[in-house]
């Protein structure tokens, strides 16, 4: 892993101060290994960008992604934020807000598969 310069890390410590509501309902569930025993960081800085949460040992990415993800703009910058982030060697799962707050067990499910899948 490339080295954090001390712009990213106050970065991410700033993110991890004004997380969302959906983040922090998600967090609750990942952290302190809450998840089967798998360890999570929030606000990790890969390349350029500050993933939302990750697994390192699976390299798994988790993104939750609000309503501004909608837009063609969003999208596209998205689908480039998804392309630099694998090819640090990390695979990528988006989760919605909305499935955050309305289908949590769904969604810690699917993230218990995508490590199940990263492990074979």
């Amino acid at each position: 892993m490339s080295s954090v310069t001390p712009a990213q890390r106050e970065r991410a410590r700033a993110l991890r101060r004004g997380d969302t509501a959906a983040e922090q309902r998600l967090w609750e569930s990942l952290r302190n290994r809450r998840l089967q025993g798998l360890k999570f960081v929030r606000q990790l800085p890969v390349g350029h960008y500050v993933a939302d949460f990750a697994c390192r040992s699976h390299r798994l990415i988790v993104e939750v992604d609000g309503a501004t993800h909608g837009t063609e703009q969003e999208i596209l910058h998205d689908e480039q934020r998804t392309e630099t982030l694998t090819q640090h060697g990390w695979r990528i799962l988006r989760v919605g807000n909305d499935d955050v707050f309305r289908h949590l067990d769904d969604v810690l499910e699917t993230i218990l598969k995508a490590c199940a899948a990263a492990a074979k």
